[in-house]
């Protein structure tokens, strides 16, 4: 009895514990455009549902068809012979957006395996039509893969790709923080070759990190692929008007075109696709920069921004020859790491030492955020009470564009009387060599008795004398083989890249695959397009800014790759631009994809020697 009373409970807990996994889920494309149909999903991870409900109205949609119910399982069994099977339905909606807006469609709700769930809301962004997207047909474009018709031809004209520069403010204070950002604008499928930027001459530059993804934008009546390319923030160092010189951005793009002579057009496959190169170049900007304003307080740090600051010493009750350390913090938003650092009056007879700067920080559009923490050390020679004044520091305030001085406590130190010791203080703190420890130039002199050493037993020319010079010999010449060797293989950096290039894309692809299972689409796909670029350039030695498919199959023709496995890696970098934007089944999509990419990947590895 009591066995089947623990295996209810077993199976009970492990019920509940399969029932927590359970998700209901509603996927829909962030951006569309007017006109275009597009899917929302429902997916619920068991098949035991019932009692599907649909939002009840949905705003700035039509539904066209559904719901469409799939079913979908799955078993995997690990290397040690455990089985872990999945299964999932499925209720998908085809919509047509028909208003341009920001539209959120409702929850819907199921009971799965007994308990009622709620799914998330999906917010879309619908864009208005683009006023060319017609053809000479008048049907509009649904081209998934490009936002809007280009050009015709072999020509690409500034209004099909173009990069734009913008700065968050054109007129700055000295040392006032602005954020440049340049994004791309295309209705072509390109690829990025060259880029040079502009020197920046009179700023001090800083690169945010970013994670760069195509999105759709409505732009000047158009929809186009746009992605945040670069973005800087730059500190003007002195006043005037500045000019940030334009980027030049160098191009390929392939683009199809069709042939004005119907048997032409038969016989060469219904169309073809010319490369073309092109420069585009961003446009010049200029900011004013004004001075900062007269009467800078004394102890001027040159800070431009929002700071505040704190002290705090380690101890106020000392002995001579021991160290005190004062730590200084300066927090605040601004030019963190172009301020200098305020000084510390400490009485005449304290040794002093260079401080020691941390600065923690992150790059925002205002400039830097964190704090710069400076920690001053400083060692008393003699017994007696001193008094360590307040540190000031002042800084030009952008918000209310005046002058703010903060000062920080004074410090009042009882020294007595000891032998203190500060040297293993000083040695965390600083690489200074050399410390004076004050009353003790002259030494007693020693009274113990000597031992001398006998005629005949002198040191030089014994064994030990020898084997002093010659085992030290030794020792460094084994040092210096040793490290020559490691300095020619550390110099060749080609070979270094090419032995950690399939585990570099490994470990990308192991990302890319937890996107894949979080369904984070737009993510994945940069994560898979970073992997396969990324592994081309390492194996080929060639910075990714050079690469073109042109040149990576050139390329690999000099290494003796077969030709289908070359045409396997372009058309998986291929497949990866263009799943994105591809119609049906996303999850099966995205699966194919990583799928494609960790197969070229494998192959490419046995193929390329070195």
């Amino acid at each position: 009895m009591k066995k089947h009373i623990f295996l209810l409970i077993t199976l009970v807990a492990a019920s509940n514990l399969y029932a927590k996994d359970i998700t209901f889920t509603a996927y829909a494309p962030d951006i569309v455009v007017v006109g275009d149909r597009f899917n929302l999903a429902y997916t619920v991870t068991t098949q035991k549902v019932k009692d599907f409900r649909a939002p009840a109205s949905i705003t700035g949609f039509d539904i066209l068809s559904g719901p469409y119910l799939s079913q979908q399982s799955s078993t995997q069994i690990a290397s040690n012979g455990s089985a872990t099977s999945t299964s999932s339905i499925t209720y998908t909606y085809t919509l047509l957006a028909n208003k341009e807006g920001d539209f959120s469609i409702p929850a819907a709700t199921i009971i799965a395996d007994g308990e009622q769930m709620i799914s998330n809301a999906v917010k879309i962004k619908v864009l208005p039509a683009d006023k060319l997207s017609a053809n000479s047909t008048g049907r509009p474009n649904n081209n998934p893969n490009q936002s809007s018709s280009a050009s015709s031809g072999a020509t690409i004209s500034s209004q099909d790709l173009f990069v734009t520069a913008t700065a968050t403010r054109t007129k700055v204070f000295e040392q006032e923080a602005f954020l440049l950002t340049y994004k791309i604008y295309t209705l072509v499928d390109m690829t990025l070759a060259n880029v040079k930027w502009p020197d920046f001459k009179g700023f001090h530059s800083q690169e945010v990190e970013l994670q760069s993804s195509w999105k759709q934008e409505h732009y000047n009546g158009r929809n186009y692929r746009t992605a945040v390319y670069r973005q800087f923030v730059l500190f003007p160092q002195h006043e005037g008007r500045l000019t940030i010189e334009p980027a030049h951005l160098d191009v390929i793009i392939v683009k199809p075109i069709r042939y004005n002579d119907p048997f032409d057009d038969y016989f060469n496959g219904g169309s073809n696709s010319v490369k073309i190169k092109k420069t585009i170049t961003s446009p010049k900007l200029t900011i004013n920069v004004d001075p900062l304003p007269s009467g800078k307080p004394a102890g001027f740090s040159g800070g431009v921004g929002d700071f505040s600051i704190s002290s705090s010493i380690n101890t106020e009750e000392i002995k001579a020859n021991d160290a005190i350390t004062i730590k200084v913090v300066i927090s605040g938003t601004g030019n963190l790491k172009l301020i200098s650092n305020p000084e510390i009056v400490f009485p005449k007879d304290f040794e002093t030492f260079d401080p020691k700067i941390d600065n923690k920080t992150r790059l925002t559009q205002n400039g830097l955020i964190g704090s710069r923490v400076i920690e001053y050390l400083a060692i008393p020679r003699h017994a007696g009470k001193f008094k360590i004044p307040a540190v000031a520091f002042s800084y030009f305030d952008v918000k209310s564009k005046s002058y703010k001085k903060l000062t920080t406590q004074e410090y009042e130190i009882n020294v007595q009387k000891g032998d203190g010791n500060a040297e293993q203080v000083i040695a965390n703190f600083t690489n200074k060599e050399e410390l004076k420890v004050l009353g003790e130039d002259i030494r007693f002199i020693k009274l113990n008795k000597v031992n001398l050493t006998p005629k005949g037993q002198f040191f030089y020319g014994s064994v030990s004398y020898w084997l002093f010079y010659i085992i030290p010999g030794i020792a460094f010449i084994i040092f210096f083989i040793v490290y020559r060797k490691q300095a020619v293989e550390s110099r060749n950096i080609a070979k270094v890249r090419t032995k950690k290039a399939n585990k570099v894309a490994v470990k990308r692809l192991k990302l890319a695959g937890k996107l894949l299972s979080e369904n984070e689409k737009d993510a994945f796909y940069d994560e898979v397009l970073k992997t396969l670029w990324g592994y081309i350039s390492d194996k080929l030695n060639i910075p990714v800014s050079k690469l073109s498919k042109d040149n990576i199959e050139e390329k690999l023709t000099d290494y003796g790759v077969d030709n289908d496995l070359i045409k396997n890696f372009i058309d998986a970098l291929n497949e990866c631009e263009f799943a994105r934007f591809a119609p049906g089944d996303e999850n099966q999509a995205m699966d194919k994809v990583y799928a494609t990419a960790l197969d070229v990947i494998s192959k490419m590895e046995n193929s390329i020697k070195h």
